[in-house]
């Protein structure tokens, strides 16, 4: 269900040349990994001889007992649920292939042939095995069992998502690995059986490779190498397990146990499917591949774990990194790309002034600290930022004495205009009640504000810098025509979760009176401060009060966005990641209102400002997202 499938990578402890031996450490890891509900049971490249024969692969003894000994596994495995991967010397039309055999309730499936053999320093393949390059269309009788699918054209499909390909060892390291063709072909999981010895460096090198390419194919890979048991006389392996899904590592196991080794990750498949229909680079690829001839072989069913069962993190802050420094590293980037947009649109404009509304909340700091400095960037210096502060009915002391303060710290120009005075005189020209708190009353303040700062701007030869972010913008909690507004939005991309990660970024590389400041605007609760304080002189108007957690909104937002995930997987996602924190109805109660409100405040969007895009996701009508104003929900509703 939602697309969840869990692959078993398994090392057995091998002898060598020992096939009756190598036959039961992989029946006895079968059954474990069918145990654990795994789709897919993958074991290493020439596992049932062991990778190390040498010229015993010319061997009749040998080779047969290879054979005897994969018919075993067909027999002993066929009534287990799973789908095994299992490496073994193929005999076919005189010649002998380093192969990965496909075995499902007892019948084989499918034999795929290594494609590119290493033949340099340690490795000497080519002395025992063909290359299964060009064979296609073809069959081999194997194992006791005739006419079984044979080639590098083949792709089983088990299901709608559960769709693999596969590529042994050296395939992955050649500069065109199979599994691209596999990928634009339809697998969405590519699995990798290797021996691949063990040199210092190397591991890291064989991650990411992985990792690149589990991106470039937009797809989930499954690596799985042998272990030290291989023959240790001039190589050592370390039987390393590699699980990525779309440039993600999962899976980096330990390397060099000594006993048998299994590990289980779970895959989204559903995910990949989501990531390849808006991924324009792989629909071109697509669209170009010379190699389009492929067998897609249906296999049966295979076994997906309990939801409950599965085990994958599913991280809370989607949008932010989840180590120290490359949260750091990705604060450093947006901060460089927002200084960047708007350096060149304030050259481009020839404006004067950044002109800058500040309220002491967390988007207008962020937006200061980018204003100050794109004018060291450019030459300028923090007095060509006019930062101005309209105090209104539900300013507090706390937003206003930070947002002052950090002013005079930076060095900006300041400015107080208040909006009391005017919003009075304008509820008296519409007839409106002040003591009635309504939308108009919050409203009114928040297009006052913008006024001020347009007219400003234009007094001063400025270019107004607008504040909103990323969630805001999904959510529409903005006003139309007034914070909705400016000249250029520098936070337009940013998610509220990361924002304050970015402050936080600032404060560290800043002097200790900046720092404190921005540490206390982190822990402000999020306010338009448009309703009146508390009578503590505290704020009583709390945005998440009202529409929910922005990081469980930044979390809707992601799986919509990237994936296109459905309002119920999407669910079941944030349960696994808030369940601890919010019953069950809560997300639910959330979610609906995150639907509600992204479908119904797209008109907000249409006519949004120019702003640099800093992530994968972005609301730009002129960009990544293009949606009728007026588009149903109702397809949404759980």
């Amino acid at each position: 269900m939602f697309g969840f499938y869990r692959v078993a990578t398994c090392s057995p402890v091998v002898k060598v040349a020992d096939t009756e031996f190598n036959a039961a450490r992989i029946l006895e890891l079968a059954e474990k990994a069918a145990a654990h509900s795994a789709s897919v049971v993958l074991f290493p490249e020439l596992a049932v001889t062991a990778y190390s024969c040498g010229d015993l692969f010319h061997n009749e003894t040998l080779l047969n007992a290879a054979e005897h000994a994969v018919a075993r596994i067909a027999e002993k495995s066929a009534s287990l649920p799973s789908v095994f991967i299992v490496g073994a010397p193929v005999r076919r039309q005189n010649r002998l292939y380093n192969a990965a055999v496909v075995i499902q309730h007892g019948r084989l499936c499918g034999i795929v042939p290594k494609t590119n053999l290493p033949n340099y320093r340690e490795f000497y393949e080519k002395r025992y095995f063909s290359s299964g390059y060009g064979i296609r269309n073809a069959t081999a009788d194997f194992a006791g069992q005739t006419e079984i699918p044979f080639g590098t054209d083949l792709i089983f499909r088990s299901g709608s998502e559960l769709v693999f390909g596969i590529e042994i060892c050296e395939d992955m390291w050649s500069t065109v690995p199979p599994s691209s063709y596999l990928a634009l072909n339809g697998a969405t999981l590519i699995l990798n059986p290797s021996a691949s010895n063990e040199l210092v460096g190397k591991a890291d090198y064989r991650r990411e490779l992985v990792r690149g390419q589990s991106a470039r194919c937009v797809a989930a890979y499954a690596y799985v190498s042998a272990g030290v048991s291989e023959s240790t006389m001039d190589t050592v392996c370390g039987g390393h397990s590699i699980a990525a899904e779309n440039g993600t590592v999962l899976l980096d196991s330990e390397r060099f146990s000594r006993e048998d080794a299994l590990y289980v990750t779970d895959f989204d498949l559903a995910r990949i499917q989501g990531a390849r229909l808006s991924d324009s680079p792989f629909a071109n690829s697509a669209e170009m591949n010379p190699h389009t001839d492929y067998r897609i072989l249906k296999l049966e069913p295979a076994p997906v774990p309990e939801l409950k069962e599965i085990e994958r993190k599913v991280p809370r802050l989607p949008f932010v990194p989840s180590s120290d420094a490359a949260r750091d590293e990705r604060c450093q980037e947006i901060f460089a790309i927002q200084s960047a947009g708007l350096a060149k649109r304030i050259e481009h404009t020839h404006a004067e002034k950044a002109v800058i509304g500040i309220s002491g909340g967390l988007d207008s700091t962020l937006a200061l600290l980018v204003c100050v400095n794109t004018m060291k960037l450019i030459g300028r210096t923090p007095e060509d930022v006019l930062a101005i502060t309209m105090p209104g009915f539900g300013t507090t002391g706390r937003t206003y004495n930070n947002a002052v303060n950090l002013c005079r710290l930076l060095g900006v120009e300041l400015r107080e205009i208040g909006i009391k005075d005017a919003c009075m005189e304008h509820f008296r020209s519409i007839g409106h009640d002040p003591e009635d708190h309504s939308v108009v009353y919050e409203n009114a303040q928040a297009r006052e504000r913008t006024q001020i700062l347009m007219d400003v701007a234009n007094q001063a030869d400025g270019f107004v810098v607008g504040t909103g972010d990323l969630s805001e913008i999904a959510m529409g909690w903005c006003t139309y025509n007034a914070d909705h507004m400016s000249m250029y939005a520098v936070n337009c991309s940013v998610p509220k979760t990361l924002i304050r990660y970015l402050i936080a970024y600032v404060g560290d590389h800043s002097e200790q009176a900046v720092r404190d400041i921005l540490r206390d605007i982190i822990d402000t609760p999020v306010s338009p401060e448009l309703l009146p304080a508390a009578d503590d002189g505290t704020i009583r108007q709390k945005t998440e009060d009202i529409i929910g957690p922005y990081e469980i909104h930044d979390f809707f937002l992601y799986h919509f966005m990237k994936y296109g995930a459905s309002p119920e997987k999407i669910l079941f996602l944030a349960e696994r990641a808030f369940g601890k924190e919010y019953p069950e109805e809560k997300l639910k109660t959330f979610l609906k209102t995150f639907i509600r409100r992204f479908f119904s405040q797209q008109f907000k969007r249409s006519c949004s400002t120019d702003g640099p895009k800093v992530g994968t996701i972005s609301l730009s009508p002129r960009g990544d997202w293009r949606m009728p104003s007026d588009a149903s929900p109702q397809a949404w509703s759980f």
